[in-house]
């Protein structure tokens, strides 16, 4: 007979072996990203506001390196004379041009993880669980950011080198109908927003109870067709359908279009991707609608109105899979809208996870009882009424970044990552 602590112990080490799997699946799917890359792609900034795809990888190592070898486990650092050039504020982005080689920054990269598997393999895990699902999620994030900078890069070359075959295998999807008016009413009453799972990074927590009025919202993301109608009306030099910040991001950027536009019909059933706030905020006034707040998001996305219960993801509590939603690198590009209808919501809504993260229209700010986690600078120090808070994830997304709850977040004019949107009312 199993005793209760033999039990326990069997939990724990299943639970340590999924999270190393997680692990190593993680920087495989990193890796892929590097597959063929020439060290000119590996070194270049691509845009001020975002450091070269290089540095990320090197900054992976370095974090696993800070947080388990030497502040869980105490042992000296390995590599020192990479901390200034990988620590988050040891450089300016513009001087994280000069890097060591992609062969060296593998190299540094198996080292650390030999040595934090390692370590794995002897920690307690009721004591870190908590900080290796952070380091995991970290690195998710930062492949995802390695993804939209080769996109950034990709979106500077020709649309002949841009164009690849996987566009025409879902041309002959068909165009949804009066997607304009397809909204779903969500009926008054309270639901649970936030997580206390012990995944959940610090700006989830807590859980807590909101209460909404009757609202609608859309049951697709914008779709490029619907976008194109916006663009056609001449908006982008219409001030009415502007906030006077937006206006004024306007006119800086000089924008005409979204950064990753592509007037193709083979398109139009995909979300438009590559928008800023202010750009999705004048389309929602243009149709006569608004942006939804985080909490309507989160509600229509991961409350089962029935049981009164909220999901971890909008189909329930199951891992996505590629037959949820677009995520994971999957396509390395976009899908249509209506193309997962088995990663719908509990009333109706398509595409809440993956594809594209989708702006709301919350400033990112702490829940009740919000603790920093594992340090000030993750959260705490980007609730400066400057950032809005987007939902959902994107096709670049790894499955343990991707969930109801969890928050992303960005200054509205930013638009290099693969945003959307939906609107509401």
């Amino acid at each position: 007979m199993i005793s209760e602590l033999s039990k326990s112990n069997l939990k724990v080490n299943s639970t340590k072996q999924s999270i190393i799997r997680a692990f190593v699946e993680c920087r495989a799917k990193t890796l892929e990203l590097f597959q063929d890359m020439d060290e000119a792609t590996f070194c270049l900034q691509a845009h001020p506001d975002f450091s070269p795809v290089g540095w990320h990888l090197g900054h992976i190592a370095y974090t696993e390196s800070l947080w388990i070898l030497e502040r869980s486990a105490g042992l000296p650092c390995l590599f020192p004379q990479y901390n200034q050039l990988y620590a988050a504020d040891g450089l300016p982005k513009n001087q994280r041009v000069k890097l060591p080689s992609l062969t060296a920054t593998r190299d540094y990269l198996d080292t650390i993880r030999e040595k934090v598997l390692d370590c794995m393999e002897r920690t307690d895990l009721q004591q870190q669980e908590g900080l290796w699902r952070f380091l995991l999620q970290h690195e998710s994030q930062h492949s995802e950011t390695i993804s939209f900078v080769l996109e950034l890069i990709r979106n500077q070359q020709s649309s002949d080198e841009k164009e690849n075959s996987w566009h025409l295998s879902y041309s002959c999807s068909p165009l949804l109908p009066n997607p304009l008016n397809e909204m779903i009413q969500i009926p008054a009453g309270e639901f649970e927003m936030g997580s206390n799972s012990v995944d959940a990074l610090d700006n989830e927590r807590s859980a807590h109870k909101v209460y909404l009025d009757t609202y609608s919202i859309d049951r697709y993301p914008v779709t490029c067709k619907q976008y194109r109608v916006f663009m056609e009306a001449g908006s982008y030099k219409n001030h009415q359908w502007w906030s006077e910040a937006g206006w004024q991001w306007l006119e800086t950027e000089k924008a005409t279009k979204p950064l990753y536009w592509e007037d193709n019909p083979a398109w139009y059933n995909h979300p438009v991707w590559g928008v800023s706030y202010y750009e999705a905020e004048a389309y929602a006034k243009f149709v006569g609608k608004r942006l939804p707040t985080e909490a309507e998001w989160e509600k229509a996305a991961s409350w089962d109105e029935k049981s009164k219960t909220r999901r971890i993801y909008p189909w329930g509590n199951e891992l996505p899979t590629a037959e949820h939603c677009n995520h994971n690198n999957i396509h390395n590009q976009t899908t249509p809208v209506n193309a997962y209808p088995s990663g719908q919501s509990a009333y109706g809504l398509y595409d809440t996870l993956g594809n594209v993260w989708e702006w709301t229209a919350s400033w990112f700010d702490a829940y009740p009882g919000f603790e920093y986690y594992p340090y000030k600078g993750y959260s705490q120090v980007y609730f400066d009424n400057e950032h809005k808070v987007l939902k959902g994830g994107s096709w670049a997304t790894r499955p343990w970044a991707l969930r109801s709850s969890f928050r992303n977040w960005y200054h509205p004019g930013v638009r290099q990552m693969f945003a959307g949107f939906r609107c509401a009312a």
